[in-house]
């Protein structure tokens, strides 16, 4: 009897191995599995790229960041790319993102028409692409657009100006004329202007690159060409910061007025001390978020709207205390 109860028992514990044997081999075909019994295949997210003209702009590293919040809430994956304003390098980099399994695109171009081959090959890849701040010239290649309203930005700083200054006079404009947001910038001061439009004189209108580094030199010599000189319009807050230095290294602090567009925390800092004078004033941080909302949207199969405007506003010495000079909007 005990005998055979041994052989009962011996040939139980083989047909328990063969089957945890066989366990094995049926997770190896069909993937790992996890503690929770899920496959590798499904523990994971979707992966997205992001892009745009430099993260050395705290606006960009903002949008970054906050899309970045909302991708890593969702246990997906964000690969960001740095460009450093340099568009062969961002259609480049774009290559890369889409050899790495991307299912969509945050796009903000260095170039707004020379970043098409990168378009193109977004395209041929069926890759979705969300097009922000700065409008690409394709706009057929692209799903949506979300971008500031940059027009109204600049807008809002021109309405400004002509209150400043009802008489006119000579000023100046820093911009980036390749990038689509920038030039709405301009046709939206201009426009803020009004009726005393034609008091004023554009004495230079010069790339600064939305730099700081950059813009520095470049008003700097503008002033030294125009004594009588008393606005600057700079398309970033970056510029303005570096036109506001040339000012204040020139001792001209009461008689040039500067204007920026963002709304940046160094921006608003500067305002609230009574450097710069103003800012358009957008928020990347809303920004940020609609773009993840869009992108979530696509890729579940939904439409979105082509053009989704994000709301501006004048920042200036008189209400910068409501916004703060801590944080971006």
């Amino acid at each position: 009897m005990k005998k055979r109860f041994m052989a009962v028992l011996l040939v139980a514990t083989m047909i328990l191995a063969m089957g945890v044997v066989g366990c094995e081999k049926s997770n190896d075909s069909g993937g790992t599995k996890t503690e929770t019994g899920n496959t590798d295949e499904n523990k994971g997210g979707n992966k997205y790229g992001f892009t745009c003209m430099t993260m050395n702009n705290p606006f960009f590293t903002t949008i970054e960041a906050s899309v970045r919040s909302e991708i890593e809430a969702n246990g997906d994956e964000l690969i960001t790319l740095d460009t450093k304003q340099d568009i062969a390098t961002q259609i480049q980099q774009v290559e890369d993102m889409i050899n790495q399994g991307i299912k969509a695109l945050f796009l903000c171009p260095v170039d707004s028409e020379g970043i098409t081959p990168a378009l193109d090959m977004l395209e041929e890849a069926g890759i979705p692409v969300i097009n922000f701040d700065t409008d690409v010239k394709d706009k057929e290649k692209v799903k949506t657009i979300l971008v500031s309203n940059n027009e109204y930005a600049g807008q809002v700083v021109g309405e400004a100006m002509a209150k400043k200054y009802p008489n006119g006079g000579k000023i100046a404009i820093l911009d980036a004329p390749y990038a689509e947001a920038c030039v709405q910038r301009v046709e939206g001061f201009l426009k803020g202007l009004g009726e005393a439009k034609d008091k004023f004189k554009i004495v230079s209108q010069q790339n600064g690159k939305g730099d700081t580094a950059e813009s520095l030199p470049i008003a700097e010599n503008i002033i030294q060409a125009n004594s009588d000189l008393i606005g600057f319009f700079c398309i970033n807050d970056p510029s303005a910061l570096g036109a506001y230095s040339a000012v204040e290294s020139n001792g001209l602090t009461k008689q040039i007025a500067v204007y920026g567009c963002d709304g940046s925390p160094d921006a608003k800092k500067s305002i609230a001390e009574g450097g710069m004078t103003g800012t358009g004033a957008q928020s990347p941080v809303n920004i940020g978020k609609e773009c993840v909302v869009a992108a979530k949207k696509l890729l579940a199969g939904e439409t979105v709207e082509k053009e989704i405007k994000i709301e501006t506003f004048l920042i200036t010495k008189e209400n910068v205390d409501q916004y703060g000079t801590v944080d971006w909007q």
